[in-house]
């Protein structure tokens, strides 16, 4: 009764008079919906706007934009075509040991080379100049795979004289890492190289599930920066700390560097490939690497 009391009420000519319609509840108005459909406005009265079809798109976009297709086939697979194996060891010194390290990892490299038990090569190794200080890098080549990395490991981990020589230089270092790469096929091959050289390393770690996109975009750039054969490699992770890659530079000097970079800017194309692999990028760091007397490459 109290509510039929209160529609009378509502309905009145001089309560309409001064309150809208569009103010009743829907209860009291006697509608109500049940409707499925999204009360949401629609992409035009919203301002956005719905992406045109890709068969509709005009051939400039097409060229623009990059589309990297699902594919079934692993990462390492579509980017490098060997199973070399390649361990990326980084060794931080105390800062007032760097010399006595510097003589046993010597001596741990040359029972590795006479021996030839242990199934691994020195591809290169440096002290860092700029960048982390008191850090070596040890760069190690597995040529038959992931079988060379184990049957190694093995030998170092039983024979007494490898056993000896880990020991003698542990107390030496402040921490230790490595990482298991692969190399990308579309750098150039990994030569040693003589002369008084130094190194540049930088490493990037990437957004997960873009290694692909990065390998499409570099393997064009690749292609501006040969100039003064500067690369010396590129490795992507396997093992370790992973979506991440590494590319050495190999310059004269500090000035060979500035001048080799700016070449690479002033050629068509080398902006493109920078705008597009910048946004893949989480964290980046650049190194001076010197090289030490017992490496192979200079």
């Amino acid at each position: 009764m109290a509510t039929v009391s209160a529609w009378k009420l509502l309905t009145s000519s001089k309560v309409c008079r001064c309150v809208k319609s569009d103010l009743f509840p829907r209860a009291l108005q006697g509608k109500r919906s049940y409707s499925t459909k999204s009360d949401e406005p629609k992409p035009e009265e919203s301002g956005f706007k719905e992406e045109p079809d890709s068969d509709k798109t005009g051939w400039l976009s097409k060229f623009l934009s990059r589309k990297i297709e699902p594919t079934k086939e692993s990462h390492s697979r579509l980017l490098s075509e060997k199973d070399i194996i390649y361990e990326l060891q980084t060794h931080n010194v105390k800062p007032s040991k760097m010399d006595p390290y510097i003589q046993k990892y010597a001596e741990y490299v040359k029972a590795i080379s006479t021996r030839g038990d242990v199934k691994k090569e020195l591809v290169g190794s440096w002290i860092v100049g700029v960048g982390d200080l008191d850090q070596c890098l040890h760069l190690w080549k597995y040529p038959g795979g992931y079988s060379s990395v184990d049957e190694s490991a093995k030998t170092l981990r039983s024979d007494p004289e490898y056993v000896q020589l880990k020991r003698e230089r542990t107390p030496y270092l402040r921490s230790r890492r490595c990482q298991y790469l692969l190399h990308f096929s579309f750098w150039p091959p990994i030569t040693p190289r003589q002369g008084h050289n130094l190194y540049e390393i930088r490493s990037y770690t990437l957004r997960p599930g873009s290694m692909i996109e990065w390998g499409n975009n570099w393997a064009r750039g690749i292609n501006f920066r040969r100039s003064n054969e500067a690369p010396f490699a590129g490795f992507f992770s396997q093992v370790g700390v992973l979506y991440q890659v590494h590319h050495i530079w190999l310059y004269s000097s500090l000035l060979s560097r500035k001048e080799t970079r700016e070449v690479a800017w002033q050629q068509p194309g080398w902006d493109r490939c920078v705008s597009h692999t910048v946004p893949l990028i989480k964290h980046m760091e650049s190194r001076i690497l010197l090289p030490t007397p017992f490496s192979p490459t200079q």
